[in-house]
């Protein structure tokens, strides 16, 4: 399968903020350029969300994960045809899939199932992933004014509700999700609608003449600097100040039963562990991605505090602990391409000078204070001093929207000079909430985070 060198677009943009206006505009036209190709096809994907869209080294979108993509259009007949199989990401999905799936469920005995058109529902898929990049955030839990007070608002409204997340969309993109987020699918915009609209053919500093992104480095400046972790934000005090930001994994509601998904429910303690090499510091002193085991990895991986001071301020993700959030010119100018600034690796990490046992310790208690469930022994932490040291912290809960999101916090010695690196791997989920939680637990651990010097 082809490699998407860049990584997971949605772990590079910033949560409850979004990427901007040009950006977003960027990526919505490469995502309805993907859409428009399938659709051409009589294909429709039918699991449009932030999991499944990644980056070439470019920076330029991929859309993936075909497993609930279906034929809209009989191939032999050209006729359309309706689904029935409830399925996607319920913030993401239409409105009329889970009308479906609540009719087919009621429905008598000898009555025929009701369908819904496959392709009208991706393009309100595709205008939530435009709403979650201007404001970095969903505007509702799922589609359905019995379970969604947002959604209910935004129906009785007529599509003008005006909660702050709403305020804060452009004023030029506003008329462009009215229209692709019509509850009744036969007056929803059509592609050739999207694509007339003023906001759509808008000019972009970002695209060149073939629809790719003009300048990578420009490009993935621009979004890194978007990234930050605000220090100075009051501490949280008590557990019920974040109790609706992730809750304990709890039996999915009657409704979700219905839903299939390409990522099953998978037990956490099942899967493989994601360990990543922090890219910059392996690269230039041969560290791996744990503490070496050989007296000569361990010569090779004698690096002072001050070397890996001056290493840690050419890693482009540090610039979020920063409180300029701008990328070193330095950086800059040798950078040549999108993944010279934006890695693939996650951005979701952090580093400490401090002893491993007391950053553990820091994270478990960051972690009981925002109501997530922990085991009492992290596996790991009692590894004896002549083998690799690193622990790791199993993460399954339900994010700010009632959807699994789940992971392992990897906790590592970085070569013999006493940096820890805390890594946040996530295995499912919404990548926006993802990063939501790692920036909350930042906050609490904020004494044991290296930030740079400024």
């Amino acid at each position: 399968m082809e490699l998407a060198e860049g990584g997971d677009l949605f772990d590079k943009i910033e949560a409850d903020e979004g990427v901007g206006e040009d950006i977003a505009h960027f990526y919505f036209k490469q995502l309805l350029g993907a859409v428009a190709w399938c659709h051409g096809r009589g294909v429709a994907h039918r699991d449009i969300k932030p999991e499944n869209m990644l980056l070439s080294e470019s920076g330029d979108l991929k859309l993936a994960d075909f497993g609930l993509a279906t034929m809209f259009i009989h191939p032999a007949t050209g006729e359309r045809k309706l689904h029935g199989l409830v399925c996607g990401s319920p913030p993401y999905i239409a409105p009329e899939i889970v009308k479906v799936g609540e009719d087919n469920r009621k429905r008598r005995h000898g009555e025929d199932k009701v369908g819904y058109h496959a392709d009208t529902a991706d393009f309100w898929s595709c205008a939530i992933v435009l709403f979650v990049l201007l404001v970095g955030n969903t505007p509702w839990d799922i589609p359905d004014v019995d379970k969604s007070e947002e959604f209910y608002h935004f129906c009785e409204t007529m599509g003008r509700p005006q909660d702050d997340l709403w305020t804060r969309i452009p004023s030029d993109t506003i008329s462009l999700l009215r229209g692709m987020l019509r509850v009744e699918p036969s007056k929803r915009f059509t592609l050739e609608v999207v694509r007339n609209h003023p906001w759509f053919t808008r000019t972009n500093t970002h695209m060149n003449s073939e629809g790719k992104a003009a300048d990578g480095v420009s490009l993935a400046t621009n979004m890194i600097e978007r990234l930050h972790i605000d220090f100075d934000a009051p501490e949280f005090q008590a557990p019920a100040a974040t109790a609706t930001v992730s809750q304990p994994q709890a039996p999915p509601p009657a409704w979700a039963a219905a839903f299939a998904s390409t990522q099953p429910e998978t037990p956490i303690a099942d899967q493989a562990m994601d360990w990543e090499a922090p890219p910059r510091l392996a690269a230039h002193h041969n560290l791996s991605a744990s503490q070496p085991t050989t007296a000569d990895d361990r010569t090779r991986a004698a690096i002072t505090h001050d070397a890996i001071a001056s290493l840690l301020s050419q890693e482009p993700h540090m610039t979020q602990f920063s409180q300029s959030h701008a990328v070193p010119v330095t950086l800059t100018q040798q950078a040549r391409a999108f993944k010279d600034i934006l890695p693939q690796n996650s951005l979701a990490r952090f580093y400490s000078a401090q002893p491993m046992p007391h950053v553990v310790a820091m994270l478990h208690s960051a972690l009981h204070a925002l109501n997530v469930p922990v085991s009492a022994a992290p596996a790991g932490v009692a590894a004896a001093e002549d083998q690799p040291r690193h622990a790791y912290i199993r993460v399954q809960i339900r994010d700010g929207r009632k959807q699994a999101l789940s992971g392992n916090i990897v906790v590592e010695s970085i070569g013999e000079g006493g940096l820890v690196e805390v890594r946040f791997t996530k295995a499912k989920g919404d990548p926006v909430e993802w990063r939501r939680l790692f920036k909350r637990v930042v906050l609490f651990c904020r004494d044991v985070v290296i930030r740079p010097n400024e």
